[in-house]
């Protein structure tokens, strides 16, 4: 995997920590000497489009919204878009180049701190997204704004309360979701496959805590003493890593908890089986009839192959 494929897996930013589990340093020097990631600041590292997207913007005079205002502001999200999303001013004519170089391109009311900066306010970009995006990818922004300290969740379900017009519902839901503890986009994203199943109730990085066992899971639903657990293809990372884990959840084991463990390619890939394996655990638990298998399992995709 390149490291610009490393960073994208990791919401569009990384510390050399982060990536150093990955890459050499020398490969990292390359991709930053070759373009195909840059280092914004000292030992912090991100996709191109941070630097290609307010050149794009800067050359037309637009100003940075959504998805590409959300990674200036430094935030994860869950996929960085190729081609910019781009605001002018109300009234404003949009010439057919920009038109063609942007993912978007909209008229709006922009305040002057906006034009100034060349990117929309932090609490105005999470409302933008949560009304054009889609739900996964939306909450993915906001649990990224609150984590940052940018946006509070309180600032957040104050605009819900008031939001009108289209997609006011859609704005409504991500704001009362967002959740700052949410530790990056493949946890928001796995959270929000997760919220429109009936009978879970599933909370970010929560501890457990039993004699000779303290952890911290991604996701518990503690009536049910179900932990969810997403596993970026970098877990574990070493052999002792691998092995403490293991001990891990075989002590949540003994105590009675059950783990489920999603992979970031079925996550991202197979939403529709991620749900499945969710419901069928709840059908299993109730003592229901079982849902059928999607038509995207990738269990079903290998068998075939």
């Amino acid at each position: 995997m390149s490291v610009v494929e490393t960073l994208e897996r990791l919401g569009g930013f990384a510390d050399a920590r982060e990536l150093r589990k990955h890459h050499s340093r020398k490969a990292i020097r390359h991709a930053v000497g070759n373009g195909t990631i840059v280092r914004p600041a000292r030992g912090r590292y991100a996709v191109p489009q941070v630097r290609t997207h307010p050149a794009i913007a800067h050359a037309h005079q637009a100003v940075l919204s959504h998805l590409s205002a959300a990674l200036e502001h430094g935030w994860k999200i869950k996929l960085a878009p190729t081609r910019p999303w781009l605001l002018v001013t109300a009234g404003r004519p949009i010439p057919t180049s920009l038109r063609a170089s942007a993912a978007h391109v909209g008229r709006a009311h922009l305040t002057e701190a906006e034009r100034a900066a060349g990117v929309t306010a932090p609490l105005r970009t999470v409302i933008d997204c949560a009304r054009a995006l889609p739900f996964d990818e939306a909450l993915a922004v906001a649990d990224s704004a609150v984590r940052s300290g940018m946006v509070s969740q309180a600032e957040l379900q104050a605009a819900g309360l008031t939001a009108r017009g289209p997609g006011a519902s859609r704005v409504r839901r991500v704001c009362a979701a967002a959740d700052g503890r949410a530790a990056n986009p493949f946890e928001s994203v796995v959270r929000a496959i997760t919220m429109d199943i009936p009978g879970l109730d599933l909370a970010p990085q929560q501890t457990i805590a039993e004699p000779g066992l303290y952890a911290i899971v991604d996701l518990l639903d503690r009536a049910r003493r179900l932990v969810i657990e997403a596993d970026g293809y970098e877990h574990h990372g070493t052999r002792a890593g691998f092995v403490r884990d293991a001990r891990r959840y075989t002590e949540m084991g003994a105590y009675g908890y059950r783990v489920l463990r999603f992979v970031w390619i079925d996550v991202m890939q197979h939403p529709e089986w991620v749900r499945w394996v969710l419901l069928t655990w709840l059908a299993t638990e109730d003592g229901r009839p079982l849902p059928a298998i999607p038509d995207d399992s990738p269990y079903l995709r290998d068998r075939a192959s």
